[in-house]
């Protein structure tokens, strides 16, 4: 593990890592992640993260606030990538510690984990900007295909990134799910990814034009069918860092502080107890002087 200890040393410096270890990197990590199931089962005590977003300094910050990996365990809900303008380190650091620390990490898959949305939305284009050629995009997109879909922290808690499908009504549905794949426009396999819970009865139509949104009903109902007690999802900006929905059945976990670096919101993890509380860690965007690289590039005008 020497070389993985002294390249997540480097990471953590936000260098880059040569395009024969991302390679290296990919496969190790592949090999891993190509034995874990669609329904991650996690033991509390554990931490759980919502969208980063190519946001180093920030997620640096994370660990600092939340303690180290693997002092503490980590439960990642997807969107690693895009927006931010680390996403290629972003992502090679926490694949690093998935590979060194297998059982004390958990990444599962966001909308964002797309070859489709990453030519569109940074991660792509930076690829081409720090290595100049289309490799190391590829080796990174070719492991979001092996991300689980979904974790369960003791039997009790459902964290996905975006919600719930009509398409399922159980976790064994979702275990059967052929997930290793580019994220489909349509089906089960996106709704868990682009869904949001809303104030409706049942099912609507999504705004964003995948997924759907749900209702309290549908929530309780999914409990009532798999003995839980509460979704953490991600997948929508929460200025608070947290919010719970749905007489506290649904709670969205927001970890991309001053998000874009321009939205100003603060950002927080859900940290799980042996008991299974849940306490809200909410942290500002790290400090000016603990960041280096682009301060002035220009900020892409998008948002989903």
């Amino acid at each position: 593990m020497g070389d993985l200890d002294e390249q997540i040393q480097r990471l953590k410096k936000c260098q880059y890592l040569t395009e024969i270890e991302v390679k290296e990197l990919c496969e190790k990590a592949k090999e891993i992640l190509s034995k874990e199931s669609n329904v991650l089962e996690v033991e509390a005590p554990c931490s759980i993260v919502g969208d980063v977003h190519g946001q180093f300094y920030d997620v640096l910050e994370l660990f600092h606030v939340g303690g180290d990996c693997p002092d503490v365990n980590y439960l990642f809900m997807g969107d690693f990538v895009d927006r931010g303008y680390f996403s290629v380190e972003t992502w090679l650091l926490l694949l690093a510690l998935k590979v060194r620390y297998p059982k004390r990490i958990v990444l599962i898959r966001g909308n964002h984990e797309s070859r489709q949305i990453t030519q569109v939305y940074g991660f792509y284009d930076e690829c081409m900007r720090k290595y100049g050629s289309v490799n190391v995009w590829k080796y990174c997109t070719d492991v979001f295909d092996y991300l689980s879909l979904c974790a369960v922290v003791n039997g009790e808690i459902f964290a996905v990134h975006g919600g719930l499908s009509p398409s399922v009504d159980n976790l064994d549905h979702i275990r059967e799910l052929d997930s290793r794949q580019e994220v489909p426009h349509e089906g089960p396999v996106c709704d868990l990814m682009w869904s949001d819970p809303e104030n409706v009865v049942g099912w609507g139509i999504s705004p964003r034009g995948a997924g759907y949104v749900f209702g309290p009903d549908i929530v309780e109902e999914f409990h009532r069918r798999n003995d839980l007690k509460i979704i953490a999802r991600a997948h929508q900006l929460v200025m608070e860092g947290y919010k719970h929905m749905f007489e506290d059945q649904l709670v969205t976990v927001w970890s991309a502080p001053n998000y874009c670096y321009r939205c100003g919101n603060v950002a927080s993890i859900c940290q799980v107890g042996e008991d299974m509380k849940t306490t809200f860690n909410v942290f500002d965007a790290a400090p000016p002087d603990a960041r280096t690289g682009p301060s002035n590039a220009r900020i892409p005008d998008y948002f989903l």
